[in-house]
């Protein structure tokens, strides 16, 4: 029996919510593979401090065996959490982690600037000398 809208019914036995693979694509990239890949690809970008797993760890893509914290794969889009150093301004630094995952993906990526973080204050040795 087809739902009210007229589309296809859902598969027997499908999960709530489940859908195509988030890159859609068929290549034979496992979500694993696929989340390894954004990490590296996120942490690559300068400014960049660290992802960011939500204010509860909610922001994750749960896998057997392991969770891979600030990123979301899911078949409507793929987020990314993270930290961004002080050093660098939020604006470019979110524009690069788009553009670094966005060919990874087939569905819209968004990207979220959790929290801020400041360089290390390193003293001069002259002044560490006194102290």
């Amino acid at each position: 029996m087809a739902p009210p809208s007229g589309g296809p019914a859902p598969a027997q036995g499908a999960a709530p919510g489940a859908g195509p693979h988030p890159r859609g694509d068929g290549d034979g990239d496992s979500d694993s593979d696929l989340a390894d890949r954004v990490v590296a690809r996120v942490l690559a970008v300068p400014g960049v401090v660290r992802l960011h797993p939500g204010v509860l760890g909610e922001v994750a893509t749960y896998l057997p065996g392991r969770a891979v914290p600030g990123v979301r794969l899911r078949p409507d889009g793929t987020e990314v959490h993270v930290v961004v150093s002080t050093a660098r301004p939020i604006p470019p630094v979110a524009r690069d982690v788009h553009e670094a995952v966005r060919p990874l993906v087939r569905q819209p990526v968004r990207v979220y600037v959790e929290d801020l973080e400041s360089p290390p204050h390193r003293r001069p040795s002259a002044e560490r000398a006194q102290s």
